[in-house]
């Protein structure tokens, strides 16, 4: 088999290089999912150009915030409608990133890719009893008595708890049910195994969570089948490089990551698996 990677650049007409024949282009989710602008950027353009015939989401993520989780979820689905989706999952498509896999027309796993985790979690950061042996206090003016939820000046309250409680279960469902229509399982199947637990690609696909088992080129075939295009010689098109910061020189594929530090000190609500501190 021959792969033919064509790297697009920028020009004052198109953001993609436009090869000889018809391709497959390649959009890659990596890292922390934060935002979703560029990854809907790179599907907009690839479904509008009609000489990308097949899209492959090529995804190493173990998820992120539910609001970016969820549309990228949604714009692959849309562009799933419009030309064939596939999703290739590398070593993790956990949480946000399987959810993401879930707007594809199939889904690619290896046996050994870790993935599922359907569950939601938030985190709070308790440093009271640091703040009372040092003798901090913090004097707080607010508008209403759940203005400061989450505040880690103090204990939760029970009542507190259980609001938050409700908010996760109503995002929880919301997963439970994308994965119950996209995967054509009745609710009461996807219930039992929505605890957060992860599993290697085998196993989900003996819980019908996935496809089929293959690597990266086992996708692309798939893709170029599925768009009626020859299999052995693959045409790859890969979006355009927007940025080339220094952090993104020194630090690669993690870049993305990198930046989501900051911003996931702050309390949020993600889609997760792992460590999130």
């Amino acid at each position: 088999m021959t792969f033919f990677v064509f790297r697009a650049f920028s020009t004052p007409q198109t953001n993609f290089f436009r090869p000889a024949r018809n391709g497959i282009g390649v959009i890659q989710l990596k890292g922390v999912i934060v935002t979703s602008e560029d990854v809907i950027k790179q599907l907009t353009a690839f479904r509008e150009d009609p000489a990308v015939k097949a899209i492959i989401i090529r995804i190493d993520s173990p998820g992120g915030a539910v609001g970016a989780s969820q549309e990228i979820f949604e714009e692959i689905k849309r562009t799933a409608r419009e030309k064939p989706v596939v999703a290739s999952m590398a070593s993790v498509a956990a949480s946000g990133g399987y959810y993401a896999a879930l707007g594809a027309n199939q889904v690619f796993a290896n046996p050994g890719t870790l993935t599922g985790s359907i569950g939601v979690i938030l985190e709070f950061a308790n440093i009271k009893q640091i703040l009372d042996k040092i003798g901090y206090k913090a004097e707080v003016i607010k508008s209403g008595k759940n203005k400061d939820i989450g505040s880690f000046y103090r204990d939760m309250t029970p009542e507190e708890r259980a609001l938050l409680q409700s908010l996760i279960d109503n995002v929880h469902k919301q997963f439970i049910q994308a994965v119950s229509d996209r995967r054509g399982l009745p609710i009461e199947t996807v219930i039992p195994i929505a605890d957060g637990r992860i599993f290697t690609g085998q196993q989900a696909l003996e819980q019908k969570l996935i496809d089929s088992l293959g690597n990266f080129t086992d996708a692309a075939r798939q893709a170029a089948k599925l768009a009626g295009l020859p299999q052995d010689k693959l045409h790859l098109i890969y979006p355009r490089e927007n940025d080339f910061s220094i952090l993104k020189i020194l630090a690669g594929d993690n870049a993305q990551s990198l930046i989501a530090l900051p911003w996931a000190a702050a309390p949020a609500i993600m889609y997760k698996w792992g460590l999130s501190r």
